[in-house]
């Protein structure tokens, strides 16, 4: 499976607004800032590539269900379950 980004990409600096109090919090019990946004965007990414691999294989994953619902499975006969 291809990655879903260069993780060994420099990093770059960006400006974020976020929630003041949230902030402080997270301070106050030393979260790291960045490695989390990293792993949410992470996250997220995955999550709309996973979203945009259905929607494009949307009419092939329907033309194979019509198949296998018409045809059986190849192997269906050698089934033990």
């Amino acid at each position: 499976m291809a990655e879903l980004y260069d993780a060994a990409a420099p990093k770059k600096a960006a400006n974020l607004s976020i929630n003041s109090d949230l902030l402080r919090r997270t301070r106050e019990l030393n979260i790291n800032l960045s490695a989390t946004l990293e792993r949410a965007l992470k996250e997220e990414l995955a999550k709309c590539e996973a979203q945009r691999w259905v929607e494009e294989n949307r009419a092939a994953i329907k033309s194979y269900n019509n198949f296998v619902e018409q045809y059986g499975c190849f192997g269906d006969e050698f089934r033990e379950f």
